[in-house]
């Protein structure tokens, strides 16, 4: 590697890796994002409910993590976050979001979490050629993403065959306890 090339790559800052949402005790290797200081254990303190652009760059972050946090944004909030989430974001990266699922009383027992609570449809939305071809008229997002989602299980659900999981998963309440979905920013098509 020649001297200007070296010299280009320790020019370039380093990306973010952020946690939204952290309360007192933010990801480990990761600055924590939350609406409250919590005694200076959060790196930066913003209201990511306002819909207002962040003070992060455009494709500035290399990598977010979300845990407990989307279900306490009420609609109109939520999107305001996956599309401020895709700006910031650099192409390729990601953002795991991690919410109660919508069949677990965790869902409904704290008061503060907004409605409807996340399902797992409302990741199709975040794609763009999904909403062109299926709800060409929701235009508020301007986001695109590839997700994939899967559950944090009951532990005594964890231990059984997949089949059973499957079965559990579509007829029975209280199976999934959490949504966990990864988010990849991709080029708008």
């Amino acid at each position: 590697m020649g001297k200007a090339a070296r010299k280009k790559l320790e020019a370039a800052p380093a990306l973010l890796k952020l946690d939204f949402g952290c309360g007192p005790h933010p990801r480990e290797g990761f600055a924590g994002v939350d609406v409250r200081p919590f005694d200076g254990t959060v790196t930066h303190v913003v209201d990511l409910a306002k819909p207002a652009p962040w003070p992060w760059a455009d494709g500035s972050v290399g990598e977010a993590h979300a845990s407990h946090f989307v279900e306490h944004l009420d609609q109109v909030q939520r999107i305001h976050f996956v599309n401020e989430l895709w700006r910031v974001l650099a192409l390729g990266s990601k953002c795991t979001i991690i919410v109660p699922h919508w069949a677990s009383c965790r869902a409904y027992g704290d008061l503060t979490h907004q409605w409807p609570p996340v399902s797992e449809f409302w990741f199709y939305y975040l794609s763009a050629p999904w909403r062109t071809a299926n709800a060409p008229h929701n235009d508020a997002y301007t986001c695109h993403f590839e997700a994939t989602w899967g559950y944090a299980l009951r532990g005594d659900i964890v231990s059984r065959n997949v089949e059973f999981q499957q079965f559990a998963l579509a007829n029975y309440k209280e199976v999934a306890q959490d949504l966990i979905a990864t988010l990849v920013k991709v080029a708008h098509p």
